[in-house]
């Protein structure tokens, strides 16, 4: 809130601002005018909601900027401060709307009493012009909403299409001559936010403006009627009754009536011709099929005809999931980024190389893939997918996809799409096989099948992606002993099952079991058994004598 002080004495305009509390009052800015004259100017520049004012200045005094105040900014409120108590300047006070008159020597309290009952009465009377706005922008959306369902019944309800047109008829909206039409949908993108940011994020009050600017082109020859439609999703659609001017011509007039105002341009899908009314469901569903249809790698095309009309669809057949199903298979379970990310580029380079790209093959794409990865999912799972693909559910309502029928479009978003699902998948199979499997299980079937070899902690652990305390803490907790004299113990005890070989040496079996040096063999053996290997062997092999 704004407030401007109108004195010519500069020291009169400081007392004022030292003596009212302007925070207290909410009042964030303060303005300053030496004359009427001056205040004037600033009054129509920047609109305060508090004028506070002299009653005797040089150029341009009090009365006359009252006057002009009560024409010209009656939304303002204005406190008079005067050193005359005069009778009449009170009363030119009161007719012309002021909230107080104060006498000088300013008191405070009286300043900001007086302050505050102007701020009160601006704010109640802005809130009441709110309401009232807000009222007339009800009413005026209301009213059209009659003729919508009507028009949209044309469509939609082919049993009532007949009474519906005449009821059109009688209001005026369609003439009585019109016994043919060509339907038209305009694409509508509710993700295209700097637009919709223009309409306080209200994207029905956009779909509203761009009818009335469809309108200004149809109305002014009654070429037909622009509408949204309420048949489905939103929608705005045209029903043209006079075909004989080429239809691409028209719509570039509107769209560039568009372009003047919005700085965007639209899509249209277009029907071909049929009868009045029942053709329009065929034409809808004809103009529905031209926008999924159209070819998003020609960005200058805002016009799209119906399959009856074909744009051009490139020579060679269109990329379809399944190209690249296995090459994303592989791509997930590797975990590389580098890979996914060359999975995800290479069917956006297919796409660019075939030269056409439309939001029925998008959407149909994003829905295969998003079926590969719940199968994926099922797969690698079993009972835990469900919680696995409610939280890649969850992850896409953050990270949604580009939409296919949006207004731009740009390959390099699908393909961070693309790797975005690719590599949240595979983190999400990653992190619950990790947590579902015991890596110590793996751990000690590694070294039972690699004991011969020099296993070291710092190789295991690389090998199962954790670190060497976690190696050693879990040795110790689970087996009492540490890695190295785990290792030692399977050794050994492949050890002896070798001794039961009579046709083994001893520096073979030392050998065998991972021992490169006989006589360490023998003394790691004799200290975990408590007999020499020679004596083991003899022990439990008392029929033979070896040399």
């Amino acid at each position: 809130m704004k407030a401007l002080i109108v004195d010519d004495e500069a020291r009169v305009r400081k007392a004022v601002r030292l003596l009212v509390d302007w925070d207290a009052h909410q009042i964030a800015e303060i303005l300053e005018a030496g004359n009427g004259n001056e205040a004037i100017g600033l009054i129509r520049k920047e609109k305060p909601a508090l004028v506070i004012m002299d009653m005797m200045m040089e150029s341009g005094n009090g009365i006359e900027l009252m006057s002009w105040v009560n024409e010209f900014a009656g939304n303002t409120k204005f406190i008079v401060v005067s050193g005359h108590n005069d009778f009449d300047f009170v009363r030119q006070t009161v007719r012309h709307g002021g909230i107080d008159y104060i006498l000088k020597p300013i008191e405070p309290e009286m300043i900001n009493n007086a302050v505050a009952k102007a701020v009160a009465a601006w704010r109640s009377e802005e809130e009441e012009r709110s309401h009232r706005q807000r009222q007339s922008i009800r009413l005026n959306e209301i009213r059209p909403i009659y003729g919508e369902k009507l028009l949209s019944a044309l469509i939609d309800d082919p049993i009532n299409a007949e009474s519906s047109l005449r009821r059109l008829w009688d209001d005026g909206v369609i003439p009585h001559t019109a016994t043919v039409s060509r339907l038209i949908l305009v694409q509508t993108d509710p993700g295209n936010n700097p637009l919709i940011k223009r309409f306080g994020g209200d994207s029905e009050l956009l779909y509203y403006a761009i009818v009335n600017i469809c309108n200004e082109f149809l109305h002014l020859q009654s070429k037909g009627i622009a509408f949204r439609y309420w048949g489905g999703p939103p929608e705005i659609a045209m029903i043209l009754w006079d075909v004989r001017e080429p239809v691409a011509e028209l719509i570039n007039r509107i769209n560039e009536g568009i372009y003047m105002t919005l700085q965007f341009r639209m899509h249209f899908g277009i029907s071909s011709v049929g009868a009045l009314p029942g053709g329009l469901p065929a034409e809808r569903t004809e103009a529905a099929e031209a926008l999924l249809r159209r070819n998003l790698l020609r960005h200058e095309d805002y016009c799209h005809y119906s399959s009856s009309e074909p744009a051009d669809t490139g020579s060679e057949p269109p990329v379809i999931f399944a190209d690249v199903q296995e090459e994303w298979r592989m791509a997930v379970i590797s975990g590389n980024p580098e890979v996914l990310s060359a999975a995800a580029r290479h069917w956006t380079q297919e796409l660019s190389r075939r030269g056409v790209v439309t939001p029925e093959m998008l959407n149909s794409w994003k829905a295969d893939a998003l079926l590969f990865r719940s199968r994926l999912v099922r797969e690698a799972l079993g009972g835990q997918a469900d919680s696995a693909l409610a939280e890649l559910e969850r992850a896409d309502a953050l990270n949604p996809a580009p939409l296919p029928s949006g207004y731009s479009f740009s390959l390099f978003a699908w393909r961070d799409w693309s790797f975005a699902v690719l590599q949240r998948l595979s983190q999400e199979l990653t992190a619950r096989a990790v947590k579902e499997r015991n890596p110590m299980t793996e751990i000690v079937k590694y070294i039972e099948q690699n004991y011969p070899s020099d296993l070291s902690l710092q190789e295991v652990a690389g090998k199962f992606y954790v670190s060497r305390e976690y190696i050693s803490r879990k040795f110790k907790q689970e087996y009492g002993i540490n890695f190295s004299d785990y290792i030692g113990s399977v050794r050994i005890e492949k050890a002896k099952l070798l001794l039961q070989n009579p046709n083994l040496k001893l520096s073979q079996i030392s050998e065998m079991v991972g021992f490169h040096d006989v006589k360490y063999f023998s003394k790691v053996f004799k200290k975990q058994v408590g007999l020499s290997p020679k004596d083991y062997r003899a022990q439990i092999t008392p029929d033979y004598s070896f040399f």
